[in-house]
C-alpha cells in the first residue's frame, strides 16, 4: 500500500496543474491518468490563452480579470509555449454587435487588463483592410485589433506535468481508476495498470477527470451527490488555407455565435461549435452538421481562400447544467466539495488559461486536511519549458 498526501485523477491541464501546485507546496503527489497526458479535451481546445472577451457580455468580470492576469503570467513564465498574437474583430453591416459595443467591450477589457500596453486595442485603418488575409471587404464597416495569446494545448499540458514530476510528483499512466473509499482520515484508492490491480492511501483525493468527472465520483460509492452537468462537444477544423497573420474573432452569420479563425502550424484552424452530447466522451467525432457550419463561416468571411478540410477534431467540455443556453452559461471552474467526503474535491469545467490559479485554489481548499510542508517552489514565478521529446 503506497501512501501519498494527494492523489489526482485525470491527466488533462487541470489535473496536471493541480499536481504541479501540490508538489511545489512540498506534498507527496500521485496522478493517475487512464490514457495519456493531454489525451482528451486538453489536446482538442481552441489553443488560446485569452481573457475571454465575450464573457464580459454575461457579466463574468472576475473570470476575465483572472484570465488576463494568468495570460500575462504564462507569457512571462512559459515563453517557449505561449506567444502573444494579434486578434482582429471585423464589423459588417449585418454584424449584431455594433462598433460602439465593441469599443466599449475592448475598453473594459483593457481596464481589467490594468491598461497595460498588451491590453490596449486600436482601430485598423481602412487602407490596411486589403492586407487582412483575404477577409471579405463587402459591407465591412470597421476592424478592431487587440492582443491575446496562443499555445499548443497538448504541449503546455505535458510541460506542466513534467514540471510537476521535477518537483517530485509521480505519474501512473496508462492506469484506470477503479474506486475509492474514505476511512479513518484517508482515501483507500484502487486502480488498474497493466492488467494488475493496485491500491494506495491518500489524505486528499482530487477528481480532475474532465468529461469523466461523474464516472470517477460514482466510484466513491457515496450518497454525496455531485451537481448535474452537461457534456458539450466542440469541433474544430484545420483548413488547407495557409495560416493567417493573426486570430480573427468573427460572428457566425447563421446564429451570431462567436467563432475563431486562427493560425495553426502553417494552416488555418476554425472553431468551435457547442453541441450537447450524451455519448461516451471517448467516442465523439465531429458531425457533418458541425463541419458544414464551420466551413460556411470560413467561406463567408474568407470567400477566396481554400476551405478544404485537411483535419478535424472534437473535444468535450463540462458545464454545470442550467436553464440558459450552452453559449451563455458561466465558464469559470466549479469546485465541488462535500462534508461527507473530507479532503475530496471535484473540478467541474475550467479554462485552459486559468489552470494555474485554479490549481492554487484547489491547494488552498485541501491544505486543511494536510500536515504543513515546506514549499519547494511557487508556481506564480516557476519557469515552464517544453517537456523532453519522447518522454510520453
Amino acid at each position: 500500500m503506497t501512501d501519498v498526501d494527494v492523489c489526482i485523477i485525470g491527466g488533462g491541464i487541470q489535473g496536471c496543474g493541480v499536481a504541479q501546485a501540490v508538489a511545489a507546496a512540498g506534498y507527496k503527489t500521485l496522478l493517475i491518468e487512464q490514457t495519456g497526458i493531454a489525451a482528451a479535451t486538453s489536446c482538442r481546445s481552441s489553443k488560446l490563452i485569452h481573457g475571454g472577451l465575450r464573457y464580459l457580455e454575461s457579466g463574468q468580470f472576475g473570470l476575465v480579470a483572472k484570465s488576463l492576469a494568468e495570460r500575462e503570467r504564462l507569457i512571462r513564465n512559459a515563453p517557449e509555449l505561449v506567444r502573444r498574437v494579434p486578434f482582429y474583430i471585423p464589423i459588417y453591416k449585418d454584424t449584431r454587435r455594433r462598433p460602439w459595443q465593441i469599443v466599449l467591450g475592448l475598453s473594459l477589457y483593457a481596464l481589467l487588463g490594468r491598461l497595460q500596453a498588451s491590453a490596449c486595442y486600436r482601430s485598423v485603418a481602412q487602407r490596411e483592410w486589403p492586407q487582412l488575409d483575404g477577409l471579405r471587404q463587402d459591407g465591412l464597416q470597421a476592424v478592431y485589433q487587440y492582443w491575446d495569446a496562443q499555445t499548443d494545448d497538448a504541449e503546455l499540458t505535458r510541460a506542466v506535468m513534467y514540471s510537476a514530476m521535477q518537483l517530485g510528483a509521480e505519474l501512473r499512466c496508462p492506469a484506470r481508476f477503479i474506486s475509492a473509499r474514505y476511512h479513518n482520515g484517508h482515501y483507500q484508492i484502487g486502480y488498474e495498470q497493466g492488467q494488475m490491480e493496485y491500491g494506495l492511501s491518500s489524505k486528499v483525493l482530487v477528481n480532475a477527470a474532465g468529461p469523466w468527472v461523474k464516472t470517477v465520483h460514482d466510484g466513491l460509492q457515496t450518497r454525496a451527490l455531485m451537481p448535474d452537468i452537461d457534456l458539450v462537444q466542440g469541433t474544430h477544423l484545420i483548413l488547407k488555407q495557409s495560416a493567417p497573420s493573426g486570430v480573427y474573432y468573427v460572428e457566425s452569420p447563421s446564429d451570431r455565435r462567436a467563432v475563431f479563425v486562427m493560425p495553426w502550424y502553417g494552416h488555418t484552424m476554425i472553431g468551435t461549435t457547442e453541441t450537447l452530447v450524451q455519448t461516451d466522451p471517448a467516442s465523439i467525432i465531429p458531425t457533418e452538421h458541425e463541419i458544414d457550419y464551420l466551413r460556411n463561416i470560413a467561406h463567408y468571411y474568407f470567400p477566396h481562400n481554400d476551405d478544404s478540410v485537411i483535419d478535424r477534431f472534437a473535444g468535450v467540455r463540462v458545464l454545470p447544467k442550467g436553464a440558459k443556453g450552452v453559449f451563455d452559461r458561466p465558464r469559470d471552474t466549479l469546485l465541488f466539495t462535500h462534508s461527507d467526503l473530507p479532503g475530496y474535491l471535484a473540478l467541474i469545467g475550467g479554462k485552459l488559461t486559468a489552470y494555474r490559479v485554479t490549481a492554487e485554489t484547489v491547494l488552498h481548499l485541501t491544505q486543511k486536511f494536510l500536515m504543513p510542508r515546506k514549499p519547494i517552489n511557487n508556481t506564480r514565478v516557476l519557469a515552464l519549458g517544453k517537456a523532453p521529446e519522447g518522454l510520453w
